[in-house]
């Protein structure tokens, strides 16, 4: 009997470590589905390649694996001037996730029409996606997603300054995308970068690199809500001057104007905001503590009429008012916080006292809707099996930020690139990268002037993710189609001045 129970717990045991396997990522594979989609009214086949592919060291030692999804329509027999658009989210430390089921992808999350989640969770076909003038790869930097690092021979990981800075992170990106671009033969596209957030910096970024180190010249660089750091670092009258439209955006949304005000439709009264925002409240912040009674008083009256908030309110912060304190304050009375990254979504505190929301109401809004709708999506559509967690933010903290030259970087791209082209994109109501900072930004890139033909910039009346907005996924999408199929150079024209 003992020699039964023996062998019975023998073979359990070995059944067991038959199916057990370290939980680490497959470091170079492929999935491949075939699916079929509808845009703007057109019916086409399309492909989707689920897979990972190798970071290698200088010594050709792979140190990282990055997830991606790369899908090409299937009915276009001559690719060479087919535009291919890498997409990248932000974070740093974000998923891909965000604009590969909410934005330009084939399929986009189940969310009612102001992008609140509802269920049953999932996906459904987007009708608006650019995949019918462009294919698309979603890349997850490393601890995103799936991306992991990988250990060595010695079981040692290798170091973090490695990936998780914006020189690292910029330059091990663009050598993957060239190995990506030539394993797929994509060498004669027209290629496309697009960033969300810290995605911009990223793409700003990496289009210096890609041209200078890797030789891979860029048609355009789209700009999704931008972080510009640059702004955030500096002097108060920039970093809080450039707010203040972002206030009269979100004040109008919720009804906190004064009637002069309310009474006009949103794109008539931004510009007013702008004005002011440029050409009073900056320079009394340029002043800051030498600003005379009179003045500072009359410029806290006028933010008080652009913004929703009391003068007394604002006096109280020398009106160097954050936006963290705006959230708080400008629903207090009624007993509700507005969100970061979008200001249309609602939040309930604690205590109605504070300085601060307790957390963010739309960010907990969407990793609802997001989370098992991206798991289930890759998983049972595109058949991508693994143990692994899917990270919507992952890992990548302390993030080095020192020797941000981004901005430059793309400044040099466009100036030695003839067909580099620029599109922002930005919601009104997003208070972590407002509209305005995003402008600003823009406005700075080239101080000569000379390539502002090459710049253009869309606004939408939503927040950070501004296609989540059933109306402002038809629009960015559309905005973003026209933007690639434009700066497509005619065949046979010379790239020169």
């Amino acid at each position: 009997m003992n020699k039964l129970v023996l062998t019975l717990l023998v073979f359990a045991f070995s059944i067991l470590l038959t199916f057990a396997q370290d939980r680490i990522i497959d470091t170079d594979s492929t999935v491949i589905t075939k699916h079929q989609t509808t845009v703007k009214g057109k019916t086409f086949p399309y492909q989707a390649t689920t897979g990972t592919q190798p970071v290698w060291d200088e010594d050709g030692k792979v140190i990282a694996s990055l997830f991606y999804t790369y899908y090409q329509r299937t009915d276009i027999k001559d690719n060479s001037n087919r535009p291919l658009l890498i997409s990248f989210n932000g974070g740093p430390g974000s998923a891909s996730v965000w604009m590969h089921v909410a934005y330009t992808g084939p399929k986009i999350l189940n969310i009612d029409d102001e992008g609140f989640p509802v269920q049953p969770y999932g996906v459904h076909s987007n009708p608006n996606s650019v995949l019918d003038v462009a294919d698309i790869l979603y890349v997850n930097p490393v601890n995103t997603g799936y991306s992991r690092m990988i250990k060595n021979e010695e079981g040692k990981y290798p170091d973090r300054k490695k990936f998780f800075g914006i020189n690292a992170d910029i330059e091990y990106l663009a050598e993957w995308i060239n190995t990506f671009v030539s394993r797929n033969n994509r060498w004669r596209s027209p290629k496309y970068i697009i960033g969300e957030s810290y995605g911009g910096t990223r793409v700003a970024g990496l289009a210096g690199e890609l041209q200078s180190r890797q030789w891979m010249y860029l048609n355009g660089v789209i700009m999704v809500s931008p972080a510009d750091y640059l702004v955030f670092t500096s002097d108060v009258p920039v970093s809080t001057g450039t707010n203040m439209p972002y206030f009269t955006a979100t004040a109008w949304y919720h009804k906190m104007l004064p009637e002069a005000l309310q009474s006009k439709d949103l794109n008539d009264i931004l510009p007013e905001a702008e004005d002011f925002a440029l050409n009073t409240l900056m320079p009394a912040l340029a002043k800051g503590g030498f600003i005379s009674e009179t003045e500072k008083n009359q410029v806290a009256e006028k933010m008080a009429y652009y913004s929703g908030l009391s003068k007394k309110s604002i006096l109280q912060n020398n009106l160097d008012v954050s936006t963290s304190f705006f959230w708080k304050e400008l629903l207090r009375d009624n007993g509700k916080t507005i969100g970061r990254l979008d200001s249309r979504y609602l939040g309930i505190d604690k205590n109605e006292s504070g300085a601060r929301p307790d957390y963010n109401a739309e960010l907990t809004s969407w990793l609802h809707s997001f989370t098992p709708a991206i798991n289930y999506y890759i998983s049972e559509e595109l058949n991508y099996k693994t143990d692994l967690k899917y990270n919507m933010f992952g890992s990548v903290h302390p993030w080095d930020r020192r020797n941000n030259n981004t901005r430059e970087d793309l400044r040099s791209a466009m100036a030695s690139n003839p067909n580099l082209h620029v599109m922002y994109q930005a919601g009104y109501y997003d208070g972590a990268t407002t509209y305005f900072q995003s402008k600003y930004a823009m406005w700075q890139i080239d101080p000569s002037g000379k390539m502002k033909d090459r710049f253009e910039f869309h606004g939408y009346r939503s927040g950070h993710m501004m296609y989540l907005r059933k109306e402002d996924l038809k629009s960015a999408n559309d905005h973003l189609r026209a933007f690639i199929l434009k700066t497509i150079p005619e065949e046979g024209v010379g790239a020169k001045y």
